[in-house]
């Protein structure tokens, strides 16, 4: 049983990435989902795909990587909030991450979104992750 299902997400994509492969195929949850599309709108992943098959569903993900030297676009990404710890933001004090290079990936009473738009939509939130 795994006690933290985002940072297990989040290390299948890193696993995934330094050992090259194009797809990484991860138990789907509705937070997962939402954290996927996320990523997609910021471009760090190529596609991803909501199979229904068991009793939770897979997300394919096909990973994003730069030229012909295989490197992946997702430099790093850091789990924030963990269940021992949280950490919360409130709009003053939203996280600006690489200055503003990277995002924050907050889950707010409006849905899951970056730090930029929870910004804008005058929102805070549990930090789940850092991605640059």
């Amino acid at each position: 049983m795994n006690t933290d299902p985002i940072a297990d997400y989040l290390t299948r994509i890193r696993n995934a990435q330094s050992a090259g492969h194009k797809v990484v195929d991860i138990p789907a949850s509705n937070l997962k989902k939402e954290i996927t599309r996320v990523l997609h709108e910021q471009g760090y992943i190529r596609r991803y795909k909501f199979i229904d098959e068991g009793p939770q569903g897979v997300i394919k993900i096909a990973l994003k990587y730069q030229g012909n030297a295989r490197k992946p676009v997702i430099k790093k990404l850091v789990r924030v909030s963990k269940p021992g710890l949280r950490q919360y933001a409130k709009v003053k004090s939203m996280p600006r991450v690489m200055n503003g290079l990277g995002v924050a990936i907050l889950s707010t009473p409006k849905g899951v979104m970056t730090n930029k738009a929870a910004f804008d939509a005058k929102v805070g939130g549990e930090v789940l992750c850092y991605v640059y």
